[in-house]
């Protein structure tokens, strides 16, 4: 694991989950002040289980429809490791790794705040899992994004926690439900996961079922690592649209700085330097002499791709601002003034806002794909690509180059328009209407996920195709600017020219590598140091 801890704070950042989720970086379990805040909200509950009649959603009342039912306050214990059962109903393929950590983590921190009620040993319980590589199967498809997420963290909880009634002396009841999870490799349930990483599962008490299964963590957790990505894949949208403005003989009259100034718009006018940048000192470029300007999918591309950085970087403020809230219910303030503590009924784990990000940044990644797929189309179309052969290839008839290769990306550009329908247009009531407006994030999540996958092949698609049409113009790769022939070159180390028809499916899986780890633009950067701008925030 990585040196660097990442603690449990209010600051918790999207590179952090990132670090985290996917780099190792280990998790500082709690300080000695964060212990005081969560063990007095805890106490709260306990003086409040004490009280006489006391009615508190959730604790002493059932959930949901249900929230008129009164229960003892003996029961309280038994009727949270419950709902954690009745809510684990999740179904499909389960939610990959690296999300299911970042909701470990974000579920953590948002506990550690202390307003949950919960007992310090549940958070110490998830920050171990992180920390020993326990990562449980969580099903992708099952939440209603309110009340939160609660499917899939109850198959979360069930494999961190355990029935109250339990005997850890006793071992653990091999019928006992206790989830599935990933340890080294092998998949397994939950207890059993647990203890090969010598991590002891607590007993589940009063609130902490509803704490554990109630918040947007699934939702916040998958859009900061699609926001990190998002970001990661905007700037090789611009990689690309550079290689394809060298293939396609573009005009950069369209990327004066004065031109994009004049429209006022930040991520616009990055865009266009970027492009300025990567494009200095090309001979390709403006030899058209006849053409006065180019086709909108060259022309505009700062005009579309900025935007999607201005939106991201808004978004990234929003979740960031989530990755530090409490979004279960009730709330508890020991400290409101409202005596030795104020639990307070609302909806922070409504999910509308969440979903109305994830689906605006879906759609926004949307049009990125789109635009690169009609620049794809110009290079492989002879009407279009300013004397490039038909296909990209050198003998087009007998052989077909990348002509279905452009088919791929084409479905996924279409795929894309079906997953981008906005999620959070949509609800549908339940638990006998008590919950009637429900925010569908979960789904956001799930599309928007699929959504930038997409992206990421059509643009590795798009590299390939541009690097493909500079290789067939006479002396093409001597004559590109500085950061475009870095990155042609970066090409070239995942993939060779394309001579003869030959299947590409492992050239783009190996392109789609690239972009994850980011050489391409490391390539780009290294090539114009000073002169290669960074990316909005």
């Amino acid at each position: 694991m990585s040196a660097a801890a990442v603690p449990l704070s209010r600051a918790l950042s999207i590179p952090d989950v990132v670090a985290v989720s996917r780099g190792g970086s280990p998790v500082r379990e709690l300080d000695s002040d964060g212990r005081e805040r969560v063990e007095a909200s805890r106490n709260s509950v306990v003086e409040a289980l004490a009280r006489p009649g006391a009615r508190i959603y959730g604790i002493t009342t059932g959930y949901g429809a249900l929230a008129g039912t009164r229960i003892e306050a003996g029961d309280a214990a038994r009727l949270s490791w419950n709902l954690i059962l009745k809510c684990a109903t999740g179904t499909g393929p389960p939610l990959p790794e690296d999300w299911v950590r970042a909701m470990l983590l974000v579920r953590a921190n948002s506990l550690a705040l202390g307003a949950s009620g919960v007992r310090p040993v549940i958070i110490d319980t998830l920050v171990r899992m992180l920390n020993r590589g326990v990562t449980p199967v969580v099903p992708g498809k099952g939440s209603l994004g309110a009340s939160g997420d609660l499917a899939p963290l109850a198959h979360m909880a069930a494999v961190a926690t355990r029935s109250p009634g339990s005997d850890p002396d006793a071992g653990e009841d091999p019928t006992a439900f206790s989830g599935e999870a990933w340890f080294e490799g092998r998949r397994m349930d939950g207890a059993s996961a647990m203890a090969a990483a010598g991590i002891h599962r607590p007993g589940v008490q009063a609130k902490e079922g509803l704490a554990l299964t109630n918040g947007t963590t699934m939702m916040v957790a998958g859009a900061a690592l699609q926001l990190h990505d998002a970001r990661r894949l905007l700037l090789h949208a611009e990689l690309a649209a550079a290689l394809t403005f060298e293939a396609l003989l573009a005009r950069t009259a369209a990327l004066n700085p004065g031109l994009h100034e004049a429209n006022n718009q930040p991520g616009q006018i990055g865009t266009a330097a970027r492009l300025r940048s990567l494009l200095s000192g090309s001979g390709l470029v403006d030899t058209d002499a006849d053409r006065v300007q180019d086709a909108y999918s060259l022309r505009c591309t700062p005009q579309v791709i900025g935007p999607v950085h201005d939106m991201v970087g808004f978004l990234w403020g929003r979740v960031e601002a989530s990755l530090n809230a409490v979004s279960d219910n009730p709330l508890i303030f020991p400290a409101a003034g409202q005596g030795p503590g104020a639990f307070v009924s609302g909806g922070n784990f409504h999910g509308a806002g969440p979903a109305l990000w994830l689906d605006t940044l879906g759609i926004a990644l949307a049009d990125v794909a789109s635009l690169s797929d009609r620049r794809m189309f110009r290079m492989l179309t002879p009407e279009l690509s300013a004397g490039l052969p038909a296909m990209l290839v050198e003998s087009p008839g007998l052989h077909g180059g990348l002509m279905s290769l452009q088919y791929t990306g084409a479905a996924l550009v279409s795929d894309n328009k079906t997953l981008a329908h906005p999620d959070s247009v949509d609800s549908i009531p339940t638990s006998a209407n008590q919950e009637d407006h429900v925010s569908m994030g979960a789904n956001a999540a799930r599309h928007t996920g699929e959504i930038l996958d997409n992206t990421r092949t059509v643009l590795a698609i798009e590299l390939l195709g541009a690097a493909q049409a500079v290789y067939l113009r006479p002396e093409g790769p001597e004559r590109l600017g500085a950061g475009t022939r870095a990155v042609y070159e970066a090409v070239r180390e995942c993939v060779p020219p394309v001579i003869e028809d030959r299947s590409m499916a492992e050239d783009v899986v190996r392109l789609e590598a690239a972009i994850d780890s980011g050489t391409l633009e490391r390539a780009a950067a290294e090539a114009l140091g000073d002169l290669w701008p960074p990316a909005p925030l």
